[in-house]
């Protein structure tokens, strides 16, 4: 039925079978979080991966839905909602059971300690000294000398332990005078 030259039929009854959708939208949901959380890992500074997956496929779910290339609304409308499922779902997962923790969550890895940097570690996350020390930097340490312990993050950024706590101090536990 055709009103205002709209086939509001067309644009809300699914074409395609419901449950086919949710499949594949689940199916690629999974496998891009596992290609993401074990291939690409994490990077200094940057925003979480699953956090960036979730934007990129809703955006592309949305804009199919919009530009017709699904044949309703509906379709693409269940497809953000198995996305939005399935990035809740597996952070509920994580968040309850801490044995799946370490799948959903890469924990900390320690990249200094006693201001020396941990150069096995920082190849794994492929992070360069040029790059912590500008890390170092942004949080106002101007030397890695002055660090206790340095981490990544699971979501990429980079945690800080002053050898000082903080505090202006000559190294030996006492505080100088300011």
């Amino acid at each position: 039925m055709d009103f205002f030259g709209v086939n509001w039929h067309e644009m809300f009854v699914p074409q395609n079978p419901l449950l086919g959708i949710f499949v594949r939208g689940s199916l690629t949901y999974i496998m891009l979080f596992v290609i993401l959380r074990f291939l690409l890992k994490r990077q200094s500074g940057v925003i979480g991966i699953a956090d960036l997956l979730v934007v990129v496929l809703i955006a592309d779910a949305a804009q199919n839905a919009m530009a017709h290339e699904y044949s309703s609304i509906t379709e693409g409308a269940l497809l953000v909602l198995t996305i939005v499922f399935w990035n809740y779902f597996i952070d509920w997962l994580g968040f309850r059971f801490k044995p799946l923790r370490r799948f959903t969550r890469p924990p900390p890895l320690k990249l200094i300690e006693n201001g020396d940097m941990i150069f096995r570690n920082m190849q794994k996350e492929m992070i360069t000294a040029e790059e912590l020390n500008s890390q170092l930097r942004q949080q106002g340490v101007q030397n890695c000398s002055e660090v206790k312990e340095a981490f990544i993050e699971g979501d990429g950024r980079i945690s800080i332990i002053r050898q000082d706590n903080g505090e202006t101090g000559n190294g030996n536990g006492r505080k100088m005078p300011l």
